[in-house]
């Protein structure tokens, strides 16, 4: 199923075209570059032992053609909810369905993930209820509007990137560090090297923020292709960056076992002037990631709402803000909930499983393309399908079982909601 207007656009009132391609920008960095790099390092070095850095190149491989395939159809389909809108238009109303509830329900999970960043960072003891309030902030930043949003990413991300400087250069400039801990080791295997990729794929998904605010994009056909690449590519090279210096000061058993891994890189090195540093870069970082997330999520809740796969209630556009606030303030609970009582570590791997599939389901619309439509190069949404579905098998058994869940509990609801409404 293919949508004949070149010019397309979603009936309903609409949100408004305030993002430049600067700001497109600095909302992708703001999800990629935040909680994942102080976190995800950890889980992922545990899976792949030395192998880090080759499960690191396997999930940027897959992001790119995940980010290139996204970006054509955003570009396309310059409306809100992302993959929700192009599943729909380009397979059908089920795959739209089924990608929409599991970016919905997998980005709760990274939102409750990344709250519960900001706490352990902040105040460890007291995580849950610091988590809790992170939420209930960001939401109401996001409340008066997406120009708030992007102003308080372009601050968080300038903050951040010169943290991770910090931390990177002091970690090279001390003799601590022994590149020779980067080396492959016995430990390496394919299933461990695959799940760290699945792990860290959690990361770098934040392009798809820019994609997910289309209908918020100005000039989306331009401003859409050349913002997912370019904040993929800034990513790519922080997180290289990142890895590289936290091997090197911890070696793969030590980050393996970190809670806060940049924090040790930077104590095992002696500098310890920047461990206070450090926790509050990670703290920031996370609440760009979680600032991003939210939009990112209730965009796509909106556009679910318009047609009817969740409550109409949630499609309402605030008058003077213009931004679907009764789907934010609903987001916002829901993830305030989780991350009262969630486990951060649970939370990306359960995240990274929803993530993957609604990516399958993007790559799958990609295909449909023609070349009139701006189809990519077939071999990209080919490995982007197929790098996403084997990631996704290859996350811990519990994520994969409780994600595996979830899809078929949406899949009743569907079936069901559909009966009622034939």
């Amino acid at each position: 199923m293919t949508s004949e207007n070149p010019h397309f656009e979603d009936s309903g009132p609409r949100l408004r075209r305030r993002l430049g391609l600067f700001d497109a920008v600095m909302i992708g960095l703001g999800s990629m570059i935040g909680a994942g790099v102080f976190v995800v390092m950890g889980p992922a070095a545990a899976a792949a032992g030395s192998g880090l850095l080759i499960g690191l190149a396997i999930a940027a491989i897959v992001a790119y053609c995940n980010a290139t395939s996204s970006a054509r159809l955003a570009a396309r389909y310059p409306s809100a909810g992302g993959t929700y809108v192009y599943g729909r238009h380009r397979l059908g109303p089920f795959w739209g369905y089924l990608a929409g509830w599991s970016f919905v329900v997998g980005k709760t999970a990274s939102c409750a993930a990344i709250a519960l960043t900001v706490g352990s960072y902040l105040w460890p003891s007291h995580m849950h209820g610091v988590a809790v309030a992170a939420v209930v902030a960001i939401t109401a930043v996001n409340y008066r509007g997406i120009q708030k949003s992007a102003l308080l990413t372009r601050v968080i991300v300038a903050v951040v990137l010169a943290v991770l400087a910090a931390a990177v250069v002091s970690v090279a400039a001390s003799s601590s560090a022994d590149p020779a801990r980067l080396a492959l080791g016995g430990d390496v295997s394919v299933g461990g090297v695959l799940q760290a990729a699945g792990l860290l794929f959690f990361a770098f998904a934040g392009y798809a923020r820019i994609a997910t605010l289309g209908e918020e994009v100005r000039d989306p056909a331009r401003v859409i292709p050349l913002a997912i690449p370019i904040a993929l590519g800034i990513s790519l090279i922080v997180y290289a960056a990142v890895a590289v210096a936290a091997l090197a000061a911890l070696g793969p058993a030590g980050l393996a076992s970190a809670t806060a891994p940049l924090v040790d890189a930077v104590r095992s090195v002696g500098a310890d002037w920047l461990v206070s540093v450090v926790r509050f870069g990670a703290a920031i970082a996370a609440l760009g990631s979680l600032a991003a997330l939210l939009l990112g999520v209730s965009r796509t809740a909106l556009a679910m709402a318009r047609d009817r796969h969740l409550p109409s209630v949630f499609a309402a556009i605030h008058d003077r803000f213009g931004v679907p606030h009764r789907a934010e303030v609903a987001v916002a609970v829901v993830v305030a909930v989780v991350a009262g009582f969630a486990d951060v570590r649970d939370a990306i791997g359960f995240s990274s499983f929803g993530v993957l599939i609604y990516y399958l389901i993007a790559n799958a619309a990609a295909w449909t393309l023609s070349p009139d439509e701006g189809r990519p190069p077939r071999v990209i949404p080919m490995v982007g399908a197929i790098g996403a579905l084997v990631l996704a098998v290859c996350l811990p058994v519990a994520s994969v079982v409780s994600g595996a869940a979830v899809l078929m509990g949406g899949t009743i609801v569907y079936v069901v909601s559909a009966r009622r409404r034939a």
